[in-house]
């Protein structure tokens, strides 16, 4: 993919409904034109492609989990005794979107 331009920066900011002012279009620009070297230095290295990908940083790290113990809870009912509104199982709040 090339270089990423003002009329590409503004049609992703409109699908994602979030209109830029060209202040910020010039920084989103800025930014991708940092991310792009850094691929380019990385891109760079000898025999990039032929190292293993890792899949864990710390490959010594051993992992301890706890046990699995299901414990008791407050029932749904006492919890939604503090609710001012509720629908069935369900706390009703008001619309936020559209």
């Amino acid at each position: 993919m090339g270089k990423f331009t003002k009329e590409m920066v503004d049609d992703y900011a409109d699908k994602l409904l979030i209109g830029l002012t060209p202040e910020e279009n010039k920084l989103v620009l800025d930014e991708f034109d940092v991310i792009d070297k850094n691929c380019d230095i990385v891109n760079s290295i000898p025999n990039i492609s032929s190292v293993e990908p890792m899949t864990q940083c710390l490959d010594d790290f051993e992992y301890e989990l706890r046990e699995d113990v299901a414990i008791k809870s407050d029932s749904i009912e006492d919890l939604l005794s503090n609710c001012e509104e509720k629908e069935n199982r369900e706390v009703k709040l008001p619309k936020v979107v559209g």
